[in-house]
């Protein structure tokens, strides 16, 4: 009987490991031969699982092409033909040819699976429509995003930029504008003008500056500080029913790295501010102020009171895990770790401090390619995350469990570590997220 079982468990491991090799090799935007087959384990609770998964992407997006085997030659030889009026001219000086421009994307730094010639001239297809489907940026930004394309991609992913290019510029404009009233309005004040919680409020603000990436030197410049502090303090100022709540500064610092890519090239760590004027360093901070805003707009309760919006997604969190890996949940229960003593920092941070600071734009185009449902989303990233360690998670005691998730070994992640916690997640979405009753809260 033991070894009957043993023997299906081997099963299901096989079928499990090959299911996801099929999943990573579909958010690569490779062909996956034959159909995707999503399974689990056997479960006691007998609920219908649907593989039906509303961010599959079309054929085209994975890399298939009915009328040839080599999709990259077929956009390189089409793309020559109308370059100049693309978004692709981005990467040109004075040069016509594709063969030159298929030589500068190879030699960008975008990390990943969103590096080859393919995905940029699909990306380019779509930025260069006069209005952009949303739909259709999203399904790309999935699986990541160019990195010289991210200002562009994330403004318009978040609603900041409009999708109609005629409108964009103008659009900016008012709302850069905008920032800069508000940052006289507000921020540029003195003491005396402020309430006593104004005060507190600001002065939490500039002590955590200070602390924010602090592995990142870049982030330890006084002018890189100051921009953030006018940045959340405007920004809480703006936003009475949640105010300045720490963790929301670690929120700016992927859209201000991006947006200062705009402007300034190489490393992030040989970067200064000082070499930007005024205006554009406004412009940067305007832009990385109404991000924010559009990506807390759709977490609000996040950040209110008690912050019941993250509370709600941790005990969803430990839901997911105990249904996905029954013995990791039960021996973290029998330990005593509450899934608040970890994963709070996790949502409130959105992963900023557990893994290096150079892979959180990646986790990002993700992050923002999911939109409105985010906040559930991130349940299964978070599973994925925390069962990286399940062997190890079982062989610890509380207060070694503790120290372990507080301090993850994560310095040495690569973009395919960090891959392989996306596409677990994704497959799980597939396969519990249309069960009945499936996480009730």
């Amino acid at each position: 009987m033991e070894r009957r079982e043993e023997e299906q468990q081997k099963r299901d491991d096989s079928r499990f490991n090959q299911t996801l090799k099929n999943v990573q090799g579909f958010l690569k935007g490779r062909s996956i031969p034959g159909k995707v087959l999503l399974t689990r384990r056997p479960d006691p609770t007998p609920e219908p699982i649907s593989p039906t998964y509303h961010r599959s992407l079309s054929e085209n997006d994975a890399g298939r092409n009915e009328r040839s085997d080599n999709p990259v030659e077929v956009e390189d030889n089409n793309s020559s033909k109308k370059q100049d009026n693309t978004y692709a001219g981005k990467l040109r000086s004075n040069s016509s040819s594709g063969e030159q421009l298929a030589k500068q994307v190879q030699n960008l730094k975008i990390g990943g699976r969103s590096s080859d010639y393919a995905r940029v001239m699909k990306f380019n297809k779509v930025l260069s429509e006069t209005t952009v489907i949303l739909e259709k940026l999203r399904e790309l930004a999935w699986s990541g995003v160019p990195h010289y394309m991210r200002p562009d991609v994330w403004r318009l992913l978040l609603g900041y930029a409009p999708p109609n290019s005629d409108r964009r510029d103008a659009v900016l404009r008012r709302k850069r504008l905008e920032y800069l009233e508000s940052v006289g309005q507000f921020y540029d004040l003195p003491d005396s003008e402020r309430s006593d919680d104004e005060i507190n409020m600001l002065r939490q603000i500039a002590v955590d500056c200070p602390r924010t990436v602090p592995d990142v030197s870049f982030f330890q410049q006084a002018q890189v500080q100051k921009s953030l502090e006018r940045i959340l303090y405007t920004w809480a100022i703006r936003h009475p029913a949640s105010g300045y709540v720490q963790g929301i500064n670690d929120l700016v610092t992927p859209f201000l790295v991006i947006f200062l890519s705009e402007y300034l090239e190489g490393d992030v760590d040989s970067w200064s501010m000082s070499d930007l004027s005024a205006a554009k360093v406004s412009d940067v901070e305007a832009d990385c102020y109404w991000c924010l805003t559009k990506l807390l707009d759709g977490m609000q309760d996040h950040y209110t009171f008690a912050q019941p919006g993250i509370q709600r997604l941790v005990f969803k969190l430990k839901e997911l895990v105990r249904r996905i890996d029954e013995p990791v949940a039960r021996h973290m229960e029998e330990q005593g770790l509450e899934f608040l003593q970890f994963a709070f920092r996790w949502y409130n941070c959105l992963l900023i401090r557990e893994i290096p600071f150079s892979l959180i734009n990646r986790l990002w185009d993700t992050y923002l390619a999911e939109g409105d449902a985010l906040p559930d989303f991130l349940v299964y990233i978070y599973a994925s995350f925390l069962l990286t360690w399940s062997d190890e998670l079982k062989k610890l005691d509380f207060q070694e469990m503790v120290m372990f998730l507080q301090h993850l070994p994560t310095q040495t992640w690569t973009d395919q570590e960090l891959e392989m916690v996306l596409s677990r997640a994704y497959m799980w979405h597939s396969m519990f997220n249309n069960s009945p009753n499936h996480l009730a809260s």
